[in-house]
């Protein structure tokens, strides 16, 4: 079985810190710490191995792959000689990244490659077309069974979604009307059109929009998302469960992150963090079932960290006869370390369900999200029950 990734924003951080290590699987270089799917209870699953994968993808930017993984390595997130022996494969998989899809409000528009700046001046119909084509030409000139479209571009513009886009039927309408469509929309109708799977691994619009998990239902075909789990999230995830279970009452949950990174440098404008923030701030509320506990996100660019970030959260909590007590914790990691191996599990999960004809949104990775698809449950331990149970009855 052949599968291909198709990756938007293919020459980011995350894709490149999961070509390398989709290269150093294949040569025995380095194991599958991190990733959940090579953990104990997915052996049943017949699951695609990551080394096997045909990478591909679109980008805006002018940087190479190979570039940004030699980023990585001058950071030191990933070894100099993992990138060194993933020279290659990068150069290979740089062959087959086509030129993405801004739009001309794009803060560094000049800064981009050509035939992005280009592709800027297609109506949003036409963009889907050509992401289309894009695709099937990936899928055929690489003879693939199954393609696997992974959003992993820039956090967009937070925006309300207008009513006739939750139908498949009236997303369709507004396209043609010239109406201004997020890119990630067109991304996720183009890869259900191409009979991809779609994984949603930013707070991008998306899969959110009712349209496009309508048009995937119709075409049964498997998606998930939104908004990777990988850092701070993911801890408040797994601790507020232990407040709510030895009923202390959290007053207040304060958190501020610190990132530096392309990440980072978008999301310091209001509006495109405003994205970033709604996802944010939604596990501790829902885990604790208390809507007027005070909690609080903050987002900050600092540009020396680079790939690095820092979150620090201060929980403030009463206990028995009214006392007030506080618990703080600091979360240091690598952006790209944390979240390229997830992508993997969910290419691989995502490339199971279309070979199971499974279709809809995939509930059993809500451990994976900020805002999963489809799952209102918060609570870490529960949604991997989730998923571990599918792993189970598969």
């Amino acid at each position: 079985m052949t599968t291909g990734l198709w990756i938007v924003g293919a020459r980011g951080s995350v894709a490149a810190c999961a070509a390398c290590g989709i290269s150093a699987l294949r040569k025995g270089q380095a194991g599958t710490t991190g990733m959940v799917t090579a953990g104990p209870g997915f052996e049943g699953l017949d699951l695609v191995e990551p080394g096997d994968l045909v990478l591909g993808g679109t980008d805006i930017r002018s940087h190479t792959l190979a570039e940004a993984a030699g980023r990585l390595a001058d950071e030191g997130v990933i070894a100099q000689s993992l990138v060194e022996g993933a020279a290659g494969f990068l150069e290979e998989t740089e062959t087959r990244i086509v030129d993405g899809f801004p739009t001309a409000a794009d803060p560094h528009f000049e800064d981009l490659a050509p035939g992005a700046r280009a592709n800027a001046a297609l109506s949003a119909g036409e963009q889907v077309d050509a992401h289309l084509a894009a695709i099937g030409s990936f899928r055929e000139e690489h003879a693939l069974e199954r393609v696997v479209v992974v959003h992993l571009a820039s956090t967009e513009k937070a925006i309300d979604v207008p009513g006739s886009w939750e139908t498949a039927r009236g997303l369709e309408a507004a396209i043609a009307a010239g109406e201004e469509i997020p890119t990630s929309v067109l991304t996720a109708l183009a890869a259900i059109r191409a009979g991809a799977a779609f994984v949603n691994f930013t707070p991008a619009p998306g899969a959110l929009v009712g349209g496009v998990a309508d048009a995937a239902e119709q075409a049964a075909l498997p998606f998930c998302g939104n908004d990777g789990k990988t850092g701070e999230t993911l801890v408040k995830s797994a601790l507020a469960p232990m407040f709510r279970d030895r009923n202390l009452r959290v007053l207040s949950w304060e958190g501020v992150n610190m990132l530096g990174n392309t990440d980072g440098e978008v999301l310091a404008d209001p509006e495109h963090r405003a994205s970033k923030e709604r996802t944010k701030d939604r596990a501790v509320r829902q885990v604790l079932g208390d809507e007027d506990v005070h909690t609080g996100v903050a987002i900050h660019y600092v540009p020396s960290l680079g790939d690095w970030k820092t979150a620090w959260d201060l929980i403030h909590f009463e206990g028995f006869l009214g006392t007030k007590m506080g618990l703080d914790f600091t979360w240091r990691g690598s952006d790209s370390a944390l979240a390229a191996p997830l992508v993997l599990d969910l290419v691989r999960l995502a490339d199971h369900a279309l070979r199971r004809g499974e279709s809809g949104a995939m509930r059993h990775t809500a451990a994976f999200f900020k805002s999963p698809l489809g799952v209102e449950e918060q609570d870490f331990f529960r949604q991997m029950a989730r998923l571990r149970a599918y792993a189970d009855g598969a």
